[in-house]
């Protein structure tokens, strides 16, 4: 046995040797035939490497049988693998293609690869290295980059991602629409706006499509889409991590490792850390809120067994506890209410001080904790098979969303709406299958059917009061009304609610692309879809005073009530686009395009209001669909070499446009859905980028956006109309709504800018040679409402954010030091009324300055 170990040991010493001794030269150059200087030369499998000389020479010992392959990396060219069939004393020449130029970047949104510039759909495409750079590691930081995105969110739940001001209801979230903004990850559809506050793993690209998108994949979307890549897994063993630390105590850890299981199976593992302390102070309970604290894993596998099929399982999960997103108080206004029920008179009545209005003190005093607890994620199985010059794809998934949080909705130190519980279950289940690619020369496209269904479920959701509301609800200190002061009467009281929405979506959808004439391409598509949505609702009080008393009863059931409905709906509709596009060169694209789309009809189960009687208003419980007219130019142009700039022009109408609707009633104060009669968003787009060699890199864009109500004549009254009497019939009558035709969308700027730059320079960190580089981006938004209907009071003051970076980055390792909004901007996100409109109104509040450094590292 020892002999047999010494022989073996002795061989593959020899072995070692033999192969020591079969040098592999060469030179690396770009493809004009320059050399590249300080290119990193990796034997593949192995931790055999050198980096070439300043001429790009370079001599590698391999201890090891050909074939074998050598992978070539190098700072601003694509990394590539070579294989070497035979070694012997003539140098090799390898060569690398420099990353691709602006007018180069490869997009995939018509489910195909085709270069951004030639499709005639305005995208916008940003790098998962570039995404991380600027620090968006969720979607939340692209509206910094891209001016036609908007996205408010005062937690998770209440997410708003629209595109150029369209796709969500503003505001407080009800669960019986559909998105309008479609949210993809490798294909597959995220039905909930809470998968947007998720951090970023391993992306490769994240294409952002505007305009109505429905007949080329999955959801049909009427405002646009998010089209997102992820890196998949290598057969060579690859890794890298990222640490960044910065003010607050943030530390974001990141790690992503990829290899071979086995011939043709590679497998990749992918884990993000997220930790912030607060940033608002709790003074009453001495603690930070609006922290972070999320965790995400993701893992897939990759079987390739042959040229013609992909394989790609992927699963994930994202759990996020952080210290709560509470608003701050941003001030108190007059309604037209009587003097009695005015904010300052309701709180002096009940023996507080008047609330501390300042707001970027970044304080609160509210007595009831805030929890939003979240778990998301998924698995998916992404078949692709190679067919004739076209590709077909399967996509099946599963997905879920837990939500656990609570609410302090008054907003202060006051016992009134002391909880807000809107605990959520969603599943979701989805199946597409395509099949894209050319059928003739002058002819590809796209068809395939898609299935969504999904099952929302609102468990126990809890609002409940406390000992102060019967201030906030009696309209008077006479009659009846005096009874609301009754001890007891409405302290714990609420509603515990439990929900169940299923519905189902179906669709089959084409696309194609036809070259009709020489450069001239006419794009038709159809979607035909049917939604089926069927709705159970239960609304059962608790607590408060246990009396018999009829008038004391009466005075309970006019806060919050029993309601329970149930409903089913289901409608179909057959939507489509026609796009002429013009290339008379490499240089240019023009492009014409008319759509419809449709989002599906809507139920409420935020609550209804009651009728005279008492009674749910049933008449309310379905929401009609939206239907969208949309026309659009554009051109893409390439006016030199490295530049780009890209304009167009659109008009979207909306018939019966899904709201939004904050009811003054309190059992109802999550708001409830209605529709506009027509609403009207057009706008002017202009983006540009220029790229000088690897050294100047520039790009701006900017958006002007005109959103308006057509029609909107059963508008709910803003904050400071609340208590509003007309003369009806001869009679002072207090109104609930208005006509706010002519007034402005909630959530849209009219101008919207962004812009930014970097700047390297070749150079060395110790022994490795990369580029330093310093590199700034700018945003600014001008002013918009927010509220569903223009108030004066809650419209959100214009701001602009600046950030910036400097560091050293080379193919293998980067380390740099960051700044988000530099200037310490303070601004609002959103502002909303408080429950109950009786003046008060809180606002979200944007970041402050935030500083930090990262370094990654990839080997």
């Amino acid at each position: 046995m020892n002999k047999t170990l010494l022989f073996l040991f002795s061989f593959l010493i020899s072995a070692g040797f033999a192969f020591a001794q079969s040098p592999v030269t060469g030179i690396i150059k770009t493809t004009n035939g320059t050399t590249i200087a300080n290119a990193t030369i990796k034997v593949r499998g192995t931790n055999q490497a050198v980096v070439a000389d300043e001429n790009g020479a370079f001599s590698i010992n391999v201890k090891q049988e050909t074939p074998f392959y050598l992978q070539v990396s190098a700072v601003g060219y694509k990394p590539q693998d070579f294989q070497i069939l035979k070694v012997d004393n003539t140098p090799i020449e390898l060569v690398l293609v420099e990353n691709a130029l602006l007018d180069e970047i490869v997009v995939t949104s018509r489910r195909r690869s085709e270069v951004l510039q030639d499709v005639p759909i305005p995208i916008t495409v940003i790098g998962g290295r570039s995404a991380e750079n600027a620090g968006a590691f969720n979607v939340n930081r692209l509206k910094e980059l891209v001016p036609s995105v908007q996205l408010y969110a005062s937690n998770a739940r209440n997410t708003t991602l629209n595109i150029r001001g369209l796709g969500s209801t503003f505001g407080l979230t009800n669960d019986g629409i559909d998105p309008g903004v479609g949210f993809y990850v490798d294909g597959v559809y995220h039905a909930r706006p809470a998968a947007t506050s998720t951090d970023f793993l391993d992306i490769d690209q994240i294409e952002i499509l505007r305009g109505p998108q429905g007949t080329l994949f999955g959801k049909n979307t009427t405002a646009g889409a998010f089209n997102i890549t992820t890196s998949k897994p290598t057969l060579t063993p690859g890794a890298k991590i990222e640490l960044s630390v910065g003010n607050y105590n943030f530390i974001q850890a990141k790690t992503s490792v990829s290899g071979a299981l086995a011939k043709d199976l590679a497998a990749k593992i992918s884990i993000s850390g997220t930790q912030r302390d607060g940033t608002i102070w709790n003074t009453r309970e001495e603690r930070r809120y609006s922290g972070q604290n999320n965790l995400g894993l993701k893992s897939q596998l990759y079987y390739t067994p042959s040229e013609k099929l992909q394989v790609l399982l992927s699963g994930d999960v994202s759990i996020q506890h952080p210290a709560g997103y509470p608003l701050v108080i941003a001030g108190v206004t007059t309604t037209e209410r009587s003097a009695y029920r005015q904010y300052a008179r309701i709180i002096s009545d009940l023996g507080y001080q008047q609330p501390k209005i300042d707001p970027f003190s970044r304080e609160i005093n509210t007595n009831t904790p805030w929890r939003h607890n979240q778990s998301i994620g998924g698995i998916s199985l992404n078949v692709d098979y190679k067919i004739g010059n076209g590709t077909l794809t399967s996509t099946t998934a599963w997905r879920f969303w837990n939500w656990d949080p609570t609410n302090d909705r008054d907003f202060s130190e006051v016992a009134a709406l002391t909880k807000s519980q809107g605990n959520s279950r969603h599943d979701q289940y989805s199946q597409e299958v395509r099949y894209a690619g050319n059928i003739t020369e002058k002819l590809s496209g796209v068809v395939g059917v898609y299935f969504l269904g999904q099952n929302l479920k609102g468990l126990a959701q809890t609002e409940e009061v406390g000992k102060d509301q019967w201030r906030f609800v009696q309209t008077s200190n006479t009659g009846s009304q005096a009874l609301y002061s009754t001890p007891g009467l409405l302290d714990g009281f609420g509603i515990k609610t439990n929900s169940v929405i299923k519905s189902l979506s179906a669709a089959v959808f084409a696309q194609v692309d036809w070259e009709v004439l020489k450069n001239l391409h006419v794009l038709p598509g159809l979607r035909y879809t049917y939604d089926k949505k069927d709705v159970d609702y239960d609304r059962v009080t608790y607590g408060g005073l246990q009396t018999t008393d009829a008038t004391l009863l009466a005075l309970k059931a006019a806060v919050y009530a029993n309601q329970q409905f149930s409903t089913k709906v289901d409608n179909n509709n057959l939507s489509g686009n026609f796009t002429v596009s013009y290339r008379p060169s490499h240089n240019l694209n023009v492009y014409g395009t008319f759509s419809t789309a449709y989002k599906p009809v809507g139920v409420n189960v935020g609550g209804l209001p009651t009728t005279s009687t008492g009674a749910a208003d049933l008449s309310v419980a379905v929401v009609k669909p939206e239907y969208v007219q949309h026309y659009e130019l554009g051109a893409k142009t390439k006016p030199l070499k490295g530049a780009i700039v890209n304009i167009s022009l659109f008009n979207t109408d909306i018939k019966d446009y899904q709201t939004n609707v904050q009811s003054p009633q309190l059992g109802v104060n999550r708001g409830y859905l209605s529709n506009a009669e027509k609403v009207r968003v057009k706008g002017l787009e202009i983006d540009g980028t220029y790229q000088l060699e690897r050294f100047l890199t520039l790009n701006a864009a900017l958006a002007y956006l005109d959103g308006k109500y057509v029609r909107f004549t059963n508008a709910p009254l803003p904050l400071e109309e609340t208590g509003h009497t007309e003369v009806i019939n001869g009679l002072a009558t207090q109104v609930a709504f208005k006509d706010a035709s002519g007034g402005r969308l909630p959530g849209i700027s009219k101008w919207n800018i962004s812009g930014g730059s970097e700047l390297s320079t070749p150079g060395n960190l110790s022994t490795r040679a990369g580029r330093y580089f310093i590199a700034g981006d700018a945003s600014y938004r001008s002013e918009y409402s927010s509220n569903p209907t223009p108030s004066s009071v809650l419209v959100v003051k214009g701001y602009a954010l600046f950030n910036a970076r400097l560091g050293f980055k080379s193919d293998k390792f980067s380390l740099f030091v960051w700044s988000r909004n530099i200037a310490n901007k303070n601004y609002y996100e959103q502002l909303q009324a408080a429950a109950g409109n009786s003046g008060l109104y809180a606002g979200v509040l944007g970041d402050p300055r935030t500083y930090g450094g990262t370094i990654r590292y990839a080997f």
